[in-house]
């Protein structure tokens, strides 16, 4: 059982703000890995409107005692006003990646 290791979403409307935000999260060690996917489309209803938006998801591998610092550096620099963060727990992966994963990062 690994739940303490977590995988952080959020999304963005340009893939180059998902590239920038994955760098920064890496490079702070904060995220072993960010992968961008997309384009996918999002349905939701944003000030009473229902909206329909290509967007890129990044998937943040993380551990879950860096999950506040992690939204705290997409908050600030997100270019949506709201930007989703959510996290789920990683419950199996196997030895070799939970090893690397937790050395590419600075918990504790």
């Amino acid at each position: 059982m690994v739940s303490e290791l977590i995988q952080v979403n959020t999304t963005v409307e340009h893939q180059e703000d998902g590239i920038r935000l994955g760098r920064l999260l890496v490079e702070e060690r904060l995220a072993a890995c960010v992968q961008i996917m997309g384009p996918i489309v999002s349905i939701y209803r944003w000030q009473g409107k229902i909206e329909e938006t290509l967007e890129y998801r990044l998937s943040i591998k993380s551990h879950e005692s860096l999950f506040s610092k992690i939204a705290a550096l997409i908050t600030a620099n997100h270019p949506y006003e709201l930007p989703e963060i959510v996290a789920t727990p990683l419950s199996c992966c196997s030895a070799q990646y939970r090893e690397w994963l937790l050395g590419e990062l600075q918990y504790g």
